[in-house]
């Protein structure tokens, strides 16, 4: 009786692990697409805020037509990237174009002192500050999510059920990383 025990007992151990074993990697892919979500809404915010700081520096700085296009062509990539590595690029990109556009705007001293370019600016800036943090918890959850598909015996469920390692959504030029030189 006992030996047939074991041998029920030994097979619903090991099917009742496997199962938490999927579970986890369904959790923890879940949370990472959470996390891939609250940066898809501050992109969103992001990329409707675009056009009313484009607008309101054109007013001021109409001659710099190639930096504005190359803001709304950017924004327009962004917006139509797909997946998680073809965004980071855009994003990338976008943010490349609109330090171009601050860098023009910078030359205007009216422009400066505009109450709807400050308040833009100031949402451009807060919001980039919650796409930074919607960033690290997306990075969190892709890296616990990776390190289960990759860690044994996760990896061999992950295997059998077609789980897939993450892309990190990080920098990509190595010049955004410098330290800014501050100087007086």
């Amino acid at each position: 009786m006992s030996t047939i025990l074991f041998f029920i007992a030994i097979p619903a151990i090991i099917l009742i692990f496997l199962v938490y074993l999927y579970n986890n990697l369904v959790r923890k892919k879940n949370l990472m697409l959470e996390g891939w979500s609250g940066i898809d809404v501050f992109l969103k915010k992001r990329h409707d805020l675009i056009p009313n700081l484009v607008e309101t520096v054109k007013g001021y700085a109409a001659h710099e037509r190639g930096v504005f296009e190359a803001v709304t062509e950017a924004r327009s990539k962004a917006m139509s990237a797909q997946s998680i590595d073809d965004k980071q690029a855009a994003e990338s990109n976008l943010g490349k174009a609109l330090m171009n556009m601050m860098a023009v705007a910078e030359q205007y001293p009216d422009l400066k002192a505009s109450a709807n370019f400050q308040q833009l600016q100031q949402q451009l800036s807060s919001l980039e500050g919650d796409l930074e943090k919607a960033r690290r918890y997306y990075n969190g959850t892709a890296r616990d999510y990776n390190i289960a598909i990759e860690s044994f015996p996760g990896n061999m469920i992950a295997g059998a059920f077609h789980f897939n390692t993450s892309s990190y959504f990080e920098i990509d030029h190595e010049e955004e990383r410098d330290t800014p030189q501050v100087k007086f």
